[in-house]
């Protein structure tokens, strides 16, 4: 027989039919209900308030106990910036390593973090998926990677953004 292409072959299908293999789930995700990206925005806003509205008022209270000095106020702006720099970035590993994956504004929304290797959370992904992906490499790409990264889940079939691909996550409705 010559060289055939399947494709040449009457009734050939590149899918195959239901139960034949093909895609199967990520360990750890068959059977869970996967969060939409509004759930997800939700959620990233409500944190993004737990975070921003404490720090606002923070520093409206620093200010107003720094006197007249300029280079005091500079100063007191800046230790601020750091300080809420800081609470901000880790606020959520810290809160999805002690509530299993969830923040207060993932709890509100409904949703979790899980592992796609079914593992409990712990500070080591959380830190991966929240520091080192979503905060470096969005301060590394001058925010770029940060547009994309939100964004990815509308065409993902698994509805899941860049940082979950790459700490092997999955946000989840609880």
């Amino acid at each position: 027989m010559e060289n055939v292409l399947p494709e040449q072959i009457a009734g050939y299908t590149s899918t195959p039919p239901p139960g034949a293999g093909g895609p199967r789930p990520s360990p750890g995700v068959s059977g869970l209900r996967l969060a939409g990206w509004w759930r997800r925005a939700g959620a990233a806003v409500i944190d993004g308030l737990v975070i921003g509205v404490p720090a606002v008022v923070l520093l409206v209270l620093l200010l107003g106990s720094v006197g007249d000095g300029f280079w005091s106020a500079v100063l007191t702006v800046l230790l601020w910036c750091a300080f809420a720099l800081l609470v901000a970035i880790l606020y959520a590993p810290l809160m999805m390593a002690r509530t299993d994956g969830r923040t207060l504004g993932r709890m509100a929304a409904g949703v979790r973090v899980v592992r796609v290797d079914g593992a409990p959370m712990d500070i080591k992904r959380a830190l991966l998926r929240e520091v080192a992906v979503k905060w470096g490499l969005g301060l590394l790409t001058l925010g770029l990677f940060a547009l994309v990264d939100v964004l990815w889940p509308l065409w993902d079939e698994q509805n899941r953004a860049l940082h979950d691909l790459l700490a092997r996550t999955r946000v989840i409705r609880d």
